[in-house]
This record gives structure tokens, sequence and C-alpha cells, in this order.
């Protein structure tokens, strides 16, 4: 244990008087004085509590009265998720009587709630990296909390990389803690050269049984999670959690639920914020609750009335491939600390029951722990952000991470951002990679945005970077024939923005709607834009301009097609878009080949100027051997794609040329050979063979 002064027990003790009584004596509390002088000893510290322990919520409360955090200095908590970020904020300014925007806020990508009084400050990690890249000495910041840094997103690694590199240079004086919710914290605490402080869970007894037999297929899971649901409500009491994939799962085990007497509640990331308290906060009319949820309930949330946790087992997260330049979102089975979490949940107020929709043979083979978004995701955000943190820290920066980023990621992303502009030939970012990254999206986006060449067709740009950012809002429709798979909507992205200008469809998603018309007056802020402007402009050029390794051109076979990047990818032969000679590819699907799923048509005979400056033209001449005339022929080529060729004229020169090139490839037919030039051509071997390199004048 950590010496603790008697001037650190006054701290807490005044901490503690700032705290509202509650009624409810957090675990962490008995941990704090510890922190405290850990922090007072040394910059960085890590805090491992299980869920339920209160970390969240009191860590960063207890070191606002210490000195070095001053009088003006901010505290700045990471969390992974809006919703987390959100409810941490606002739990915390209860604790001591506010709403959040006054002592405590926060702030995520579509809202905010600061004022110039903020203290704490809760933020997403993606927003927190953009505010380094525009603010790299962070000079109101006392102390960075990285919570839940056992999720290991790449967002935290980088982070966490770049505020321990500016604490070895410019800011030693900044305070780092590192907050997890399991044991296994070797290699950070040896990263940060930091203590770890321990505290207590608060954890029920939770009761955890298995199914008999593992599901043939994740499409099954809908229909065995609405089973289990059925069993466990006449057996048992209190709210139930269900753990789902994605937002696909949720609605298909909604509808095997209908008419249940209870009331279900979706829980994910893409609700909207009232919808997501309702969750949060047990039903005003006692009524009991089914909420089903994706991996977002796992960590930082407490869902009250929950006692028992239906497990499906999966999860969904991206996994890029850099053979394919692309990311596969793939269901894939959690790991073993990922169940122990999920289980938890249901002890965090009382005893609780959790039902794993697995077999035990099954759990025994599980891995230990979820491997590290860095390993398996697309790097170009990573790397255009590790490049501009460099070249303004002087270039030496020596980062430092819990993992490597893999090679062939790497490779990947600097040759994708060396074609968007973002980085010049030798690898260092350019102007163009400057602005890319202040639009604060994926360099593919930011790229289209830069495209633009007017206000018009910057707000067009600003809408297809908050379409593309967010969930597609075509819905595909419910049950697909014969219990396959539904209907995949059409790959037109004019359809999607004229429901962001107010059309109508019967397959519209009014939720992912409203999301991509706030995110896309952020961009237009970004851009300078006024709100109302109104979009015009080619949807396929600005596309292009983002995704030049995706240019799309027609084969024989309809639907069909080749990609610039290389490879090949297909439409469905009933889509609008199926016999345009060229398409600008924004969403691949990979199943067992590439299918399009969002594109615009572009024009052949109009390219715009954003694919013609990263397009090569070559002119290639020939002789037509059947009546010895020269063809001529330029080509316009983006990768792997000619997307003009043209039959030219020849100059006469080209034609010398291309005669003599003609002549020495066949030297034998193409020219007459008569014996006194077959003589004269053995007196120049013999006399090059013995008189060496010189030159045959002499």
């Amino acid at each position: 244990s950590l010496c603790i002064t008697a001037s650190m027990r006054d701290i807490f003790s005044t901490i503690e008087t700032l705290l509202v009584p509650t009624g409810d004596d957090l675990p962490v509390r008995a941990c704090l004085p510890d922190l405290l002088a850990a922090l007072e000893k040394q910059p960085n510290a890590v805090l491992v509590a299980p869920p339920g322990a209160g970390k969240t919520t009191l860590a960063p409360l207890s070191l606002l009265p210490m000195g070095w955090c001053g009088t003006r200095g901010r505290i700045i908590m990471l969390e992974p998720r809006r919703l987390a970020a959100r409810a941490a904020a606002q739990r915390m300014a209860a604790l001591i009587g506010e709403k959040a925007g006054e002592t405590v806020g926060f702030r995520t990508r579509l809202e905010s709630a600061v004022s110039e009084k903020t203290r704490i400050e809760v933020v997403t990690e993606g927003l927190f990296l953009r505010r380094l890249l525009s603010d790299p000495t962070l000079d109101d910041v006392a102390c960075v909390i990285f919570d839940e840094i056992h999720e290991r997103s790449l967002d935290a690694d980088l982070a966490l990389a770049f505020c321990l590199d500016l604490q070895q240079t410019l800011r030693p004086d900044i305070r780092l803690l590192a907050m997890s919710a399991t044991a296994d914290t070797a290699t950070l605490r040896t990263l940060m050269n930091a203590p770890a402080i321990e505290s207590e869970g608060r954890q029920f007894p939770v009761e955890i049984s298995h199914i008999k037999r593992d599901l043939t297929s994740v499409r099954d899971l809908p229909r065995e999670a609405a089973r289990a649901v059925g069993e466990v409500l006449s057996e048992r009491e209190g709210d139930i959690l269900v753990f789902l994939p994605g937002t696909g799962e949720i609605r298909r085990t909604m509808a095997e639920l209908q008419g249940i007497p209870v009331l279900v509640l979706p829980l994910h990331g893409e609700l909207p914020p009232a919808e997501q308290a309702r969750v949060l906060s047990p039903d005003e009319g006692g009524r009991r609750r089914v909420i089903l949820s994706t991996s977002i309930a796992e960590t930082s949330l407490t869902v009250p009335g929950v006692r028992i946790v239906i497990d499906g087992g999966f999860r969904r997260a991206p996994r890029f491939d850099p053979g394919a330049g692309l990311a596969r979102l793939e269901t894939m089975r959690i790991s073993r600390a990922a169940a122990t979490q999920r289980s938890g949940r249901a002890g965090r107020e009382a005893p609780g029951f959790s039902l794993r929709l697995w077999t035990e043979a099954t759990g025994r083979g599980l891995a230990q722990h979820d491997r590290p978004e860095i390993l398996d995701a697309d790097l170009s955000d990573f790397v255009l952000a590790t490049t501009l943190w460099r070249e303004t820290m002087g270039g030496d920066s020596s980062l430092r991470f819990p993992d490597a980023p893999p090679p062939g990621g790497v490779a990947a992303a600097r040759e994708l951002l060396v074609q968007l502009g973002a980085l010049n030939a030798e690898g260092h970012p350019t102007r163009l990679g400057q602005r890319m990254a202040a639009l604060g999206t994926h360099p593919r986006l930011a790229a289209m945005m830069a495209a633009a060449r007017d206000a018009e067709e910057g707000a067009l740009a600003a809408d297809l970077a908050a379409l593309l950012e967010e969930r597609d809002p075509l819905r595909p429709r419910m049950g697909g024939r014969s219990g396959g798979p539904p209907p995949v909507p059409p790959a037109d992205l004019s359809l999607r923005l004229d429901l962001i200008a107010g059309g109508d469809h019967p397959d519209a998603d009014r939720g992912a709607l409203a999301r991509i018309r706030q995110a896309a007056g952020q961009f237009r802020r970004r851009l300078g834009l006024p709100h109302r402007t109104e979009a015009r402009g080619d949807v396929g050029a600005l596309v292009a301009a983002g995704f030049p390794d995706r240019v799309a051109q027609a084969r024989g076979e309809p639907g069909s097609y080749r990609l610039s990047g290389g490879g090949s990818a297909r439409i469905g032969k009933a889509d609008r878009l199926a016999d345009r000679k060229l398409l600008a590819v924004a969403s691949l699907f990979l199943r067992k080949s590439a299918e399009i799923r969002l594109a615009a048509p572009l024009d052949p005979n109009d390219l715009p100027q954003a694919l013609i400056d990263r397009a090569t033209e070559q002119v290639e001449t020939a002789l037509d051997p059947v009546n010895g005339s020269i063809i001529a022929r330029r080509r316009l080529r983006v990768g792997a794609l000619v997307l003009r060729d043209r039959t030219e004229t020849v100059r006469a020169e080209d034609a010398a040329d291309l005669l003599v090139a003609q002549a020495a490839s066949a030297l034998g037919t193409a020219l007459t050979w008569t014996d006194a030039a077959r003589q004269f051509q053995a007196r120049v071997g013999i006399a090059r063979d013995t008189r060496g390199c010189r030159d045959l004048r002499d």
C-alpha cells in the first residue's frame, strides 16, 4: 500500500463531503486515497476495478481538489462510446447536485454539454484524437483518464501513445490515468511505467447456465433468444438483458417477442439519446422489461433492474483485409473475458442468473481476451494521424503501443493515403493531408469533401460523408424468400441523398436519417458553409475522389465489374445501376466475392478532375502485321482499368521510333540482309570483342 499523507486524507475528506449522499457505498471509494497518493508521487497510474465498483464516476471527481490539478486545469476522460460518455457525465453531475454542462460536461460527435465552468469533460476517443492533433500541448488539461482501456480500441491505443509522447517531451506535468475492468494489465503498467491500484468489486453471486446444444447458425440466434426469454420470464424475477451481435438481430428478436406481456426495448449506439436514457432508467409504470442490446452494455453502463442476462455469445466487429483493401464486418464469438463481463451485469444490484446460448464445451474453447483492434482494423486514419503527430513534434517521436500495428496494414494504409493525396511519395503529409485530418473523419470521406469545387458541391460532399459514416438509412425489408436473407436495397446513392433532402421511402430508417442530417450539419460547419446551402453536384465524381481504388468498370457479364484497385465486384442484375459502364463505389460487402452496396454512376466521357489527376496516360503504337500500317492508341489508365481508349494519328517522329523498335525486336526478318551486310556485321562483332568497350570509331 502506498503511503497516504495527512494532507491526502484531508483532500479525500473534502471530496467525500462534496458527494451527494446516495445510499450507494461504491467499493472504489476504499482505494481512492491510494490512487491520490500514487498520482501525487508520479504522473501515471493504473486503476483496476471490476464493473460496478464506481471507478468511472468517482475517480474523476476525486482528482479535482488535487494541487497538481490547479484551479483551472481540466480533467479529460475518454470513453469508447457516445452512450457511455453521456451517461458518465450525467451520473457525475448528479452526484454533486448539478446538471451535465456545469462542473462536469461531455462531448460526442453529435452532441455536447460543456461551459466555461466545466472542469471534468467526458469525451469519445475519436473526438479527443482530433483535439490532440489540433492542440498537441493540451495546455489547459491537467489529467487524461482512459476509461475501459482493456477494450483496446484503436483510438484509445493511439491517444495513449500520443499522450505518453507529449509527457516525455513537452508536458512532464500532465497526469495519465488508465482504468481497466480486468486485472490483466501487466503490459499497460510497463508501457506507462505506472503502479496498479486495485479495487474490490461489488458483485452479487450469479448463477450461470448453458444450453445443451450449440446453434447451427447465427441466423438461429433471434429465435433461440426469444425462446430463452419466454422460459426465464415465468421462472425468475427481474428485468432481462439479452446480448445480440447487432441491430439486425435485435429487430428480428423483437419480432419474435411480439405479444409477450412485458416491455421490450432495444439498446444500441444508434438510438436517439431519449430512447437510450429510457433504457438506463427504471420503467415509470413499474413494468418488467426485456432489453435487447449489442455489446454496448458490456461495460461502463449500469442498466437498472436487470437480474437476468441471456448471452447470445457473438459480437460484430470490422476486420480489415489488406489484400482486398476492404474491411469485412464479421460476426464472431466473444472471448471468455467478455462473457464474464456480460454475466456480471446480472449481479450488479442483487443475486442474478445468466443463461449462455452455447455449450460448456464451446465455452472452454473461447479465446481468453478479444483481439486488440489495432491488429485487424483499417489503419489509414491511424497512419495519417501518426505521421502528422511526428511532423508536429519534430519528426523523431518514438510512439509506443501495447501491440505493434501489422506491417501489411500499415503499408496498405500508406498506399491509400498517397493515392488520396494526403501523403507525398516520401511519406510526408501534404497540405491536403493536414486539411483532411482537420475535418475529423475517415481520410476517404475527408478527401471527398476536400475535392468539392464550390459551396453547393461542398454541401453535397458533406451530405455524402455523413451518409457513409452512419448506417445505411435504407433498411433491407424483413423476411426474404424461404427464410433466406432479406433483399438488399438498391445501391444508388442518389436514393439516400433524396431522403436526406426530405424525400420519403417505405424502407427509410428515420432515426438513421436524423443522425445523418445532424452529422451533415457538422461537416458543413467544418467546411465553413451555411447550414442551408443547397446540395448540388456530381455524386459519382465526389465518390471517386475518396474511393479512387473502387472505380468499377463493367465487364461482359451483366452485373460484373472490374475494380481499379484490382479484383472484381458484382451488383444485382436487377439493380438500376447494373447496366452502367462505369461506377464509383463507396461501399463493398465481402462474402465469397465483393458485392457493390453503395455506388454512383460515372460518365466515361466526362471524368472528374480528381480521377484524371490520379490517372496515367500512355500512347501505345503498334505495327499492323497484316497491312504494315502504324496504329497509335492513347489510353487513360486508373489502376487496373483503361477508362479511355482512343485511336490517334501517328506523328512522323513517332513512326520512325516505332520502325526502329520493330526492326530491333526482329532483326533477322525485319531487314533485307545481303551478303555484304552480313560480312560487315561480322567485322563489327570481331572489333567489339577485341577492342572492349572503347568507341569503335577509334
